[in-house]
């Protein structure tokens, strides 16, 4: 058989195998599904029917239409979408608007009933006046505190000439949605001049009702406007080989690079999320934002007078006048107030049921704080008497013990120690020289006698006595402060009853070794920023969770990152406008931009005795292009071809497949 019968057999095979299905290992079907019309048709003008039938040359179905598909201007009720053999059925429940374009974007929802071919980005559309609006506009929609592509979030438009309150009380004028890339095509648009704005909605009404949304605007405005215009199509031989690069004439839509940095409100309102008694020692008070006076406790069945010892553990954010950082993306707990009234008295300890009369401040329905009283019973999650039977069965498993020990003639004890002071020191065996070392106790701290506490160095072969500094961070936590000197080996010595807690507890005998690493162990990292001066920012050296390993604000430009451990890392920035040196989220009624948020683009590595220099131009880049790859946890998502399959069935047996013009 010639060459060229053998190719015309394989292309025969090819074809007819195609429209099979595939049934025994053959080829794929990789043909997408075909428009053949469209009731009423597709750009229609001067529709009247809110029913849409759209037909095919194969059946079809369509994958998740509720998410993927997109009509435009915005349904108030939920459209009716449904796949039916060769056809889909569209039917709008909302009262057409006059003279407006109608876009219904499929995006790839639709496919082949066999092999999942998609069709594309199909969009359908249709005038309900004489003339049919045809023009787009793109770009992105980037978390706006550390650049991630936002998926799913709503992005639409409005006059520019309208007021700043429509997004508040007016349904947005057309929208779509981000991608898995955060990208966005908002398409029919008439002439004129617009602004963007993007919306997570919540409820469903297409404007910005609750703090709770997460949004993104801008006060830039735009025309669109179009040209013709040439991209190319790569055409590969096989995986690793191109055959050739195709031009493709289109029309180039424009603007195409909007980018909106969408973030969440800082949530002010103070209410009572919830109040617990976890553990019997404890009354724990949970505020959705900070107040400067805690809720005042009045005992009902008990004597409140000195029966608490208040502890507070709010985010620094949540404090009045200061603003929110949304690191988490969680600005309820971000914001959280945690105020703790551990009881004194181990008789109020004991005590099941606590009734406590309250007296906190609110936020009420006008927005202004007001003083409320609540009566609150406060009841311990585990009862006094199964506490009862912890504890004899902690006695009763001790004295076992020990009676074992006596009849054996060993050493043994008649009265059970008292449990010692839960008491946590956190000290590395390697300290960094810009560290420091951390205690954590269970309880509150009660009393600290620092002459039972002792840091020695050793100097050549001598121990001597080494100033320190301990200091409460919380009731919890204290930081224990050195004069830490590189390549010198410690000793932190702490003698028995030198720390107790909020109950008596005493800390047993501590002693640990360490060393404080030598400046060689350890590389430099400076940073010049070029096109920020004047600018107050702050630099951050993330490692590769995004996670801020050190910091440097800096006022001149340059930022300096001393005893970087070795390793790969990554640059971020913001303009910290407020200098408080924490991000800030923005606010829309006051017209306030989130602060600005930059990555540098590549990663960087940092080795122990090296100085290494960097030079940045945070702005050379579109914040859509910023952020590493590495660090964006939005993965797009992956285009499953069809014809990726054949080209590896046909690497298999060996047979060039033919390539389309």
């Amino acid at each position: 058989m010639s060459t060229l019968s053998l190719f015309a057999f394989c292309f025969s095979f090819f074809t007819s195998c195609a429209r099979m299905g595939n049934p025994d290992g053959g080829w794929y079907d990789e043909t997408p599904p075909r428009v053949i019309g469209a009731t009423p048709a597709d750009r229609a003008t001067n529709v009247t029917s809110q029913k849409v039938r759209i037909l095919f040359d194969e059946f079809i179905k369509i994958d998740n239409p509720t998410e993927k598909v997109i009509v435009s201007p915005p349904q108030l009720e939920m459209p009716e979408i449904k796949a039916a053999g060769k056809r889909i059925e569209v039917e709008l429940k909302d009262s057409l608007k006059p003279n407006i374009t109608y876009t219904i974007d499929f995006s790839d929802a639709i496919t082949d009933n066999n092999e999942g071919n998609p069709l594309g980005n199909y969009t359908y559309s249709f005038s309900t006046g004489s003339e049919i609006d045809t023009m787009e506009v793109s770009g992105y929609v980037l978390d706006a505190e550390n650049l991630e592509p936002i998926k799913g979030i709503q992005v639409g438009l409005y006059p520019a000439d309208t007021p700043d309150s429509i997004f508040r009380t007016q349904a947005l004028l057309r929208i779509s949605r981000t991608d898995s890339r955060g990208y966005f095509v908002i398409k029919g648009i008439a002439p004129g001049s617009y602004r963007a704005f993007a919306l997570q909605d919540a409820d469903g009404d297409y404007t910005f009702s609750q703090k709770s949304e997460k949004i993104g605007f801008s006060r830039d405005v735009f025309t669109p406007s179009s040209k013709p215009d040439t991209r190319y199509d790569t055409i590969w031989q096989d995986t690793l080989h191109i055959e050739r690069i195709v031009p493709i004439p289109y029309i180039h839509y424009m603007p195409d690079d909007i980018v909106l940095r969408a973030f969440t409100e800082r949530q002010t309102d103070r209410m009572l999320i919830k109040t617990e008694r976890k553990d019997p020692d404890r009354l724990a008070f949970y505020f959705t934002y900070g107040h400067d006076e805690v809720p005042v406790l009045r005992g009902l069945n008990f004597n409140s007078d000195g029966a608490f010892l208040i502890d507070r553990a709010w985010n620094e954010h949540a404090a009045p006048g200061k603003t929110s950082s949304s690191k988490s993306g969680d600005q309820t707990a971000l914001n959280a107030d945690t105020i703790t009234y551990w009881l004194r008295d181990t008789t109020l300890i004991n005590q099941d049921t606590l009734l406590v009369e309250a007296q906190y401040y609110i936020t009420d329905t006008l927005g202004q704080l007001v003083s409320y009283t609540d009566t609150l019973s406060m009841v311990s999650k585990v009862p006094y008497a199964k506490r009862q039977k912890q504890q004899q069965k902690a006695y009763d498993d001790w004295k076992k013990q020990q009676d074992k020990r006596k009849k054996r003639g060993e050493p043994y004890d008649s009265i059970m120690p008292i449990e010692p002071m839960k008491l946590t020191f956190e000290v590395p065996a390697q300290l960094d020289p810009d560290k420091n070392i951390t205690l954590k106790s269970t309880f509150p701290f009660q009393k600290v006698d620092t002459s039972m506490i002792h840091l020695y160095t050793k100097v050549d072969t001598t121990w001597y006595q080494a100033r320190y500094e301990l200091s409460p961070v919380n009731s919890l936590t204290m930081r224990l402060r050195g004069e830490w000197r590189p390549n010198q080996e410690y000793s932190l010595e702490v003698d028995s009853a030198a720390i107790s807690d909020l109950y008596g507890a005493v800390n047993k005998v501590y002693k640990q070794g360490f060393k404080v690493k030598g400046y060689d162990a350890y590389g430099t990292l400076f940073v010049t920023l070029t096109g920020m001066k004047g600018q107050h920012v702050v630099a951050e050296l993330l490692n590769g969770s995004d996670a801020v390993v050190k910091q440097a604000a800096t006022d001149n430009g340059n930022a300096e990152f001393f005893y970087v451990n070795p390793g790969k890392y990554f640059l971020r920035m913001f303009v910290d406008h407020n200098g408080n040196g924490v991000w800030d989220t923005g606010d829309y009624d006051a017209d306030l931009q989130p602060e600005e948020v930059y990555y540098y683009p590549e990663e960087i590595e940092c080795k122990a005795k090296w100085d290494i220099t960097e030079t940045w131009n945070p702005t050379s880049l579109p914040l859509y292009q910023q952020k590493p790859g590495k660090l964006v946890k939005q993965k797009a998502d992956k285009q499953k071809t069809i014809r990726s399959k054949n080209a590896e069935r046909a690497k298999q047996l060996g047979i060039k497949l033919p390539t389309e013009e």
